[in-house]
């Protein structure tokens, strides 16, 4: 029997004034652009995971206020799947003096039109599906996903 394990992970959709936020992140020593997104750990929920990659990759504090969908991809280069967990956020508050996490560059705003541009740095292609699914309507209530005890 395989022992293959799928990493399970969180990401924010945070727009604001047609402007998205993302991260600019080392990977393998290429940058890469993402939106803030993370491990979901032990012990929190989707929701709480969300906030907190999003505060420790981005300095910014926010708000899930929906669910836009869950995205599995399986990138060539590696022998286990990702499975997203995707989430719009409203942004409430930035901590400037926040050390980012460890790879994090800096975080960004960027137009669609800016990250459509450099498809080719994205981390993966659930990056510009979120947004464009995000800007589509398809939006849950957050209780869609439901943690049972």
């Amino acid at each position: 029997m395989s022992s293959w394990q799928p990493h399970i992970v969180v990401a924010a959709v945070v727009e604001r004034e047609g402007l998205y936020l993302v991260v600019e992140e080392l990977i393998n020593g290429e940058l890469r652009i993402n939106q803030p997104a993370g491990h979901w750990e032990a012990g929190e929920t989707l929701v709480e995971a969300v906030v907190r990659e999003t505060l420790e990759e981005s300095a910014w504090r926010v708000e899930p206020t929906g669910f836009i969908g869950t995205y599995v991809w399986q990138p060539d280069t590696l022998p286990y799947a990702f499975v997203r967990f995707a989430y719009t956020a409203r942004a409430l508050e930035h901590e400037p003096e926040r050390q980012l996490d460890t790879g994090i560059l800096r975080a960004r705003w960027l137009s669609l039109d800016a990250l459509q541009a450099c498809q080719d740095k994205h981390r993966g292609p659930a990056v510009l599906q979120c947004i464009h699914d995000y800007r589509a309507g398809r939006v849950l209530p957050l209780d869609v996903v439901r943690h049972l005890g």
